[in-house]
């Protein structure tokens, strides 16, 4: 006896409660604003790297390092050096200065405990999808005491590629290839470029407007879900699920 659709479509909902949720987060202005180090980093590296006075700062938000590189070398007619010499620069500028970020930067609202609650949930993996590199990531959320809560090897990174779109795909597959298991996946972001980054893929994507986007454009741009910030931690808590 072929199964009825009743059957089928209550088989499918079981499913999809069964399924485990992939939180991908974005970093700045997010989950924490570095007080200006990466900025700092960016162009004393450069003045070392290109004997160059800095004559313009790129707009960095939703952005990847490496479309950022681009940029910066552009706007300044470098074209005798690469983006992986200017990186090594400013990853030993980063290193030095990581302690700065406690120093001079601070978590966004509710943070702390939302990250506490999620990570609390079996069914949930936490991970970071950014613009930033990979070791630039990991010295901001370390400075807050947050690294154990993200599974750092399934994120996707501004070292990656340029397009941030990119990123969250190689997160979406760096998930399947270590868990082997479908997951429902969202991005939590302060920016449109996290919001188109999420739709490129498919992914749902809840916007905070704890940056310089507004709630209302980050609506526009096609969040399905707009936070002010994280404080109502179960209400966040409850939106990012989903």
């Amino acid at each position: 006896m072929s199964e009825s659709e009743p059957g089928r479509a209550e088989k499918a909902s079981r499913s999809e409660k069964a399924r485990r949720t992939l939180v991908m987060w974005d970093i700045d202005r997010t989950l924490l604003h570095g007080g200006g180090v990466t900025a700092r980093a960016w162009k004393a590296a450069f003045a070392e790297l290109t004997g160059l006075e800095w004559r313009e700062t790129p707009q960095f938000g939703g952005r990847t390092d490496l479309d950022i590189c681009a940029e910066v070398f552009r706007v300044h007619g470098v074209t005798d050096h690469t983006a992986e010499s200017f990186f090594d620069l400013y990853l030993r500028r980063i290193e030095h200065d990581r302690h700065l970020f406690a120093e001079q930067g601070a978590l966004m609202p509710g943070v702390r405990e939302v990250l506490s609650r999620l990570a609390a949930d079996p069914r949930i993996v936490q991970t970071l999808v950014t613009g930033n590199l990979a070791p630039v990531a990991r010295a901001k959320v370390e400075a807050f005491g947050l690294h154990d809560v993200f599974d750092e090897e399934i994120g996707g990174y501004g070292g990656d590629h340029a397009v941030r779109a990119t990123l969250v795909r190689r997160s979406l597959e760096r998930a399947h290839d270590k868990y082997a298991e479908p997951f429902r996946a969202v991005v939590v972001g302060d920016t449109v470029n996290d919001v188109a980054a999420a739709l490129a893929n498919d992914v749902a994507v809840v916007g905070v407007a704890t940056g310089s986007t507004t709630a209302a454009e980050l609506h526009h741009a096609g969040a399905q879900a707009v936070l002010p910030d994280l404080s109502d931690v179960d209400h966040a808590v409850r939106t990012i699920v989903g």
